[in-house]
């Protein structure tokens, strides 16, 4: 009778331990949803930080590409003989 049972041991164990990893895997699956959830809805300072790294970056080109454009204008006007054009009035935000 225990050469019959001995060899069975093993398998019956390594289903155990499947098992215990399973309910433990679905216990834990709410936790890591939620702190999913979290960490999605939530903006850390350095994510804050280069968002607005790249808005004033965005601005700061923006401003240089209207200022080349003014400066394209206003020597086009000198060789027309005509006086610059008056500057954009910078927009409040």
């Amino acid at each position: 009778m225990r050469a019959l049972i001995l060899p069975a041991l093993p398998l019956a164990l390594a289903g155990c331990t499947t098992i215990a990893s399973t309910a433990v895997d679905v216990v834990t699956l709410p936790v890591k949803v939620v702190s999913k959830g979290v960490d999605v809805a939530t903006t850390s300072q350095s994510e804050a930080d280069e968002k607005r790294g790249r808005e004033l970056r965005k601005a700061e080109e923006q401003a240089g590409r209207e200022a080349r454009e003014r400066e394209k204008a206003c020597r086009n006007a000198a060789e027309r003989g005509e006086p610059c054009p008056p500057a954009p009035q910078p927009q409040a935000n």
